[in-house]
């Protein structure tokens, strides 16, 4: 026999079916239709923001990340059971676009029918068994939202009727499979490839045969209107992710992690900065509120609201949403709280995590400038002396300028103004001018790069902060003022190449000061130190210790740099114990977003939880790569009373001990 059956069993096959079924398809996709121009209507609001750079690309990251469901499988458990929903679900609605093709186009066309032999049973069986998983993965994501309950996962209408709808969607379909075998197929050897629809064709074997198509013609039509009604559903429910969710994948920021804008602060015809309204961020921005599916990954991962501060990022993401959609002329600072706005560090882990690629921290900076720009408000008075600090003499420490080279006496080491003839500029930052502890560690790079015979310079008094610290506060102002005066030195020395010990300021340098034209090479340490031992220039004596370490936000989320660090510990002879939480996964230090320069007020501190991670690991020593994860690492050890047993350090001061005569 031909493996095959008859399409529209027991519905017919005439335009009195085929007439209205297609008439209310286009209903609902027409109004599907309209829903989603509504919700574009209120996405224009927003500035412009040219998202299509590229599309190759975009298409590319959007296929790669929506068919693969990359993003959604960072995390176990939930994550796996949606893609399993959604490969499933997919092959559903291919299957039923496969069988249309059939019934609709090429069957009455051609005479060609493709659904027979062993394709047939092929495609009987797969969407046999992606029903059934996706029915039990339904299941178990019902189970984990309406009964386990996870803390700080909401639950609104919305999750409750795509449960039920999709639920009653994949049941009535089974019941619509088992009504036909139980006529038709019982008994013959086509039946066993549709197992689960035979389970069901065997608990409806005792109805009669007219039973049986009363139950299925009634369950068909009944199946048919939910579907339309999920169509029709779409724009209206959180069920829109279905495309919002990979429309961002397109639309993406494809420049560097965490890029923020540039503001023209030259535009004579710009009424304000940053942003008090829905209207003052971009489309993007609120269309971002579409894309969220609410699933609190980036809650999550927020050191900040893990340590009990009033943010969160999916609430910021879903306020800007509502005042776009309900009340757009309400502020948005005051929707959004001042409190949580300032928690931020920036560190990135709410983007890293997100399924749906939304980008939250930009929103927080635009409406940090708005409040620093026009309002001339900080987070504190302590802030507002850093940055007059800052304005005075270049750095927020308050210490005089002219001594901010002091550090560097009786080390190989000149100015560029005494000779700008050097291998490297070494860019110190502020923290390793003028902190103590700090100082150590430009002292300990120095003495590497000596032992590799590379000539060092440096700007001296000449040099300022980058800015990264005022510009992630929102004084863009300041920052721009600042990098200004350090390009110029720069340009004016002839400078190639430079080199960091701080991540900050190498991610400033490297990647935001393009934005203002600068062009020049820049590295961070770790990976400056890794070619000098690699090539041979740079001989390091291993003597064992264990240690963990720690990957800064900075180094790591937005830079990617994970392997450089981690090679130069094992070349000193370091036993490495990882933190649970480490490359991406790493809890900020708190410092970020200019809160090195802020008092901690709410909630406990996250330098304090960061340590007690590491202490967990029973390593006695921290390592770090940046100035402003050590200070707040020293800091954390004392206030989680781990002196004695932890102990933190700068990698750069554990090379310098191991230099090889």
């Amino acid at each position: 026999m031909e493996f095959a059956r008859e399409i529209y069993w027991n519905i017919g096959h005439d335009a009195i079916v085929l007439l209205p079924m297609y008439l209310l398809s286009l209903a609902a996709m027409a109004v599907a239709g309209w829903g989603f121009w509504q919700r574009i209507r209120v996405y224009r609001q927003g500035k412009p923001a040219d998202r299509t750079t590229d599309p190759a690309g975009r298409l590319a990251l959007l296929l790669r990340d929506a068919l693969g469901q990359v993003k959604v499988l960072h995390v176990p458990g939930a994550g796996t059971a949606h893609a399993l929903f959604f490969w499933g679900f997919a092959l559903l609605f291919i299957g039923t676009l496969l069988i249309m093709a059939q019934a609709d186009f090429t069957d009455p066309l051609f005479g060609l029918r493709f659904l027979k032999g062993n394709f047939y049973k092929a495609f009987s069986l797969t969407l046999d068994l992606a029903g059934a998983v996706s029915i039990l993965m339904l299941l178990g994501l019902l189970v984990r939202r309406f009964i386990v309950r996870p803390a700080g996962l909401e639950t609104k209408r919305d999750d409750v009727v795509m449960h039920a709808l999709l639920l009653l969607i994949l049941v009535t379909g089974f019941v619509i499979e088992g009504a036909r075998m139980a006529v038709t197929e019982l008994g013959t050897p086509l039946a066993s490839w549709s197992p689960v629809g035979l389970i069901f064709a065997q608990s409806f074997a005792g109805f009669g045969e007219e039973g049986l198509r009363t139950l299925h013609a009634g369950t068909w039509w009944l199946h048919f209107a939910l579907v339309l009604g999920f169509i029709g559903l779409i724009p209206f429910t959180k069920f829109r992710h279905i495309f919002t969710t990979p429309a961002n994948y397109f639309l993406l920021d494809n420049g560097p992690k965490g890029r923020l804008s540039t503001l023209d602060l030259e535009d004579e015809a710009a009424e304000s900065f940053g942003a008090a309204h829905v209207s003052n961020l971009s489309w993007k921005d609120i269309f971002d509120a579409d894309a969220c599916t609410q699933c609190k990954r980036c809650q999550d991962r927020c050191p900040a609201h893990n340590t009990d501060k009033p943010l969160s990022p999916m609430k910021i993401v879903n306020q800007i949403g509502e005042l776009a959609f309900a009340r757009p002329q309400d502020s948005l600072i005051d929707t959004c709280q001042k409190e949580a706005l300032w928690a931020c560090t920036t560190c990135l882990a709410c983007q890293d995590i997100c399924p749906a690629s939304i980008e939250h921290v930009s929103k927080i900076v635009d409406m940090r400038r708005h409040l620093v720009l026009m309002e001339g408000e900080f987070p504190g008075e302590e802030v507002m002396g850093a940055v007059d600090a800052l304005e005075v003499n270049g750095n927020p420490l308050g210490m005089g300028y002219a001594s901010r080279g002091d550090w560097a006496a009786g080390l190989p080491v000149v100015t560029l103004a005494e000779d700008a003839e050097v291998d490297i500029l070494y860019f110190v930052g502020c923290y390793a001018s003028f902190d103590k502890r700090n100082q150590a560690v430009a002292r300990s790079f120095v003495q590497l790069c000596a032992a590799a015979g590379v000539k060092v310079g440096i700007l001296g008094k000449e040099e300022k902060c980058c800015g990264e610290p005022v510009r992630k506060l929102g004084n863009e102002y300041l920052y721009q003022s600042l990098a200004a005066g350090n390009m110029e030195q720069m340009q004016n020395y002839g400078v190639k190449k430079v080199v960091t010990t701080c991540p900050h300021c190498f991610n400033t340098l490297a990647r935001d000061y393009r934005d203002l034209g600068f062009e020049l090479e820049v590295e961070h340490y770790t990976v400056f130190l890794e070619g000098l031992v690699k090539s041979g220039r740079l001989k390091l004596r291993p003597e064992p210790f264990s240690a963990t370490y720690h990957d800064s936000c900075t180094l790591g989320r937005y830079n990617d740099i994970y392997g450089s660090p981690r090679a130069l510990l094992e070349m000193a002879g370091c036993e490495l114990v990882e933190m649970d939480k480490n490359r991406a996964e790493s809890f900020c230090c708190g410092a970020g977003g200019g809160r090195i320069l802020a008092e901690e007020k709410l909630g406990s501190r996250i330098s304090v939880k960061r340590v007690q991670m590491a202490a967990a690991t029973a390593a006695p020593m921290l390592v770090s790569n940046c100035p402003f994860c050590l200070t707040m690492f020293e800091d954390g050890v004392k206030g989680a009373e781990l002196d004695g047993r932890l102990i933190a350090r700068d990698l750069a001061e554990l090379l310098a001990a191991r230099i090889q005569a």
